[in-house]
């Protein structure tokens, strides 16, 4: 018998708002506590682009349209495979989740801390793909 160790596919979603960004703080772990992108797993038979704005609405009460891939990373010995998305904001009222203890927009000069490995290149690749003269 063969087993196959798949990898796992989590959505990450930079949310903009002219010159902001939307963050998480998160009341789950890993890095609980820590401001992060909107994110989580997609499940099996989901479509990406539909887990990633169902996980915005979920940690955030916002409704979101997505305005292109930012990127896909990963790294040798995670089994965790990212799949950022740039969106906007089309509906809601922002206020975190269950798995959220506050979400709120930064404004990109004054952005937290990105606590995971892959954040910084998603944060590069997203300026650089979606100028925040074009955000919305």
């Amino acid at each position: 018998m063969v087993v196959y160790l798949d990898p796992k596919l989590a959505a990450v979603v930079l949310v903009s708002d002219e010159d902001k960004l939307l963050f998480v703080r998160r009341d789950i772990e890993p890095m609980l506590g820590k401001w992060s992108f909107p994110s989580g797993y997609v499940d099996r038979g989901e479509v990406v682009e539909h887990a990633a704005v169902r996980e915005v609405r979920e940690e955030t009460n916002l409704i979101v349209e997505l305005r292109g891939l930012v990127g896909v990373y990963s790294s040798t010995d995670n089994p965790v495979v990212l799949a950022a998305y740039a969106a906007r904001v089309t509906g809601g009222k922002l206020k975190p989740g269950e798995e959220a203890q506050d979400a709120r927009f930064f404004l990109l000069d004054a952005l937290p801390d990105l606590p995971f490995p892959h954040d910084d290149q998603m944060l590069s690749d997203w300026r650089e793909k979606f100028p925040t003269t074009n955000n919305n």
